[in-house]
């Protein structure tokens, strides 16, 4: 089962491990560039968690192999696609080691319903065409894609928030919590035992 955690403050240390252990290629498909460790660990400082939505998915050793990148935004430059205050960007990376879980889907499955409860009815991506991960996530999902001089924009319409969708957020960022609580309190024991044994 992949569980979607909404990410906090207390995780940005490991929003930016996860970053910098992006390859070349890979902060390429991410950022549009290939962004020195300087550029990234100013992106992950930048972060308001008090604006925008981060969802992150941690594997069963407690690292965070996946980040979810929710921006809301002014309906400025997307006013032909929404008649709403405003849009939510999206964008996401997967560590190697984890794709081909269906784990990128599942993130922007999140940031849907997350829109969709924030009164938000566009979701919108803006990648590489190179970008098949995306690509295929935008296809998968039926969003309208536009190309452009090697980028593509991609727009999602989403269907008003209801009460079957307010649970299904809360009940999902719940099983998540506990989660990430019990691999936490693991590892934490696992540390403790360690020393104790590293005592002896």
């Amino acid at each position: 089962m992949i569980l979607v955690k909404e990410l906090r403050q207390r995780d940005r240390r490991r929003m930016l491990k996860h970053f910098l252990g992006l390859e070349h290629s890979d902060r390429l498909l991410r950022f549009g560039s290939v962004l020195p460790d300087e550029q990234v660990t100013n992106y992950v400082n930048r972060i308001d968690f008090s604006r925008d939505m981060v969802f992150g998915v941690y594997n069963r050793m407690f690292k965070l192999v996946a980040v979810g990148h929710l921006a809301f935004a002014p309906r400025d430059e997307h006013s032909s696609v929404t008649e709403k205050e405003g849009v939510a960007e999206f964008g996401l990376s997967v560590s190697r080691s984890a794709r081909g879980l269906g784990i990128g889907s599942k993130l922007f499955e999140r940031a849907a319903i997350s829109c969709r409860n924030n009164d938000v009815d566009t979701l919108y991506m803006h990648c590489l065409s190179s970008n098949k991960t995306m690509m295929h996530i935008a296809k998968k999902a039926g969003m309208e894609i536009h190309r452009d001089y090697g980028e593509a924009d991609a727009y999602l319409k989403l269907l008003p928030a209801d009460p079957a969708s307010v649970l299904q957020e809360a009940l999902h960022e719940q099983i998540a919590v506990l989660d990430y609580t019990l691999k936490a309190n693991k590892r934490i024991a696992s540390k403790w035992l360690n020393r104790l044994l590293g005592r002896k």
